[in-house]
């Protein structure tokens, strides 16, 4: 796992802590949710390490100051911009069905507010990550530099081509609806590999679907459960 979190300056270690009860009470609405949706994800809880940084991770540095007094709320706030920062069951889900190890190279289209990256960083080797909105991605690349998150790179792109410069990537998360799959995505995702993405459009029922291409390259797709997520945007 990565160490980013433990060299932090003392002042931001304390700014952690005024909020770490309520984080906890977070991740126990988080392992409440994965029992009760027991039957859509063929597991009981998430993996302990994505729990671990999910109790870790300070969500309030990552939305405007104004809405920090319910940063820790299992629920999508905004963040200016028509965008949303998710709720945080959806952000472990995610996270979890990833499968992330030490040594993976991930790509995050839709760096959003950058919490999604903070959460990746701490237990992956690279996060990559696309944002459209420029004023977004820059305000989410500071928030992360400032905060430590040194294995993040972003970039200011339409997140449909992906990253090719970086590829192949061990997994692929998508934070935005989009009607299908985008075949440079799959391209840029290695054999063995695993992409989580929301599948349909504002107005057709989304799923999170989970995207895996097996060592030979034969990508087969899963329903995990219905959601709603801001659309994709960009030239496609």
């Amino acid at each position: 796992m990565c160490s980013c979190l433990l060299a932090l300056p003392v002042v931001f270690a304390q700014e952690v802590d005024k909020y770490a009860s309520q984080r906890q009470l977070m991740a126990e609405e988080i392992a409440a949710d994965a029992r009760r949706l027991v039957s859509y994800i063929d597991k009981e809880s998430v993996s302990d390490s994505v729990m671990q940084v999910m109790a870790t991770v300070p969500r309030h540095l990552f939305i405007p100051p104004e809405m920090r007094a319910k940063a820790y709320e299992n629920r999508p706030l905004p963040i200016g911009f028509g965008q949303t920062i998710s709720q945080p069951y959806i952000v472990a889900l995610m996270t979890d069905l990833l499968e992330p190890r030490p040594d993976h190279k991930v790509l995050e289209i839709g760096t959003g507010s950058g919490y999604q990256a903070a959460v990746l960083s701490g237990l992956v080797k690279e996060v990559y990550s696309i944002e459209i909105i420029d004023q977004l991605g820059q305000t989410a690349k500071r928030a992360l530099k400032d905060h430590g998150y040194n294995n993040v790179s972003t970039r200011i792109a339409d997140g449909y081509d992906g990253w090719p410069e970086h590829a192949p990537f061990d997994s692929i998360i998508v934070t935005a609806g989009i009607s299908h799959i985008p075949p440079p995505l799959v391209k840029q995702l290695k054999n063995g590999g695993t992409m989580v993405i929301p599948v349909g459009t504002r107005f057709q029922t989304q799923q999170l679907t989970l995207v895996q291409k097996d060592h030979a390259g034969t990508v087969t797709t899963k329903q995990i459960i219905p959601v709603i997520f801001v659309p994709f945007t960009g030239g496609h």
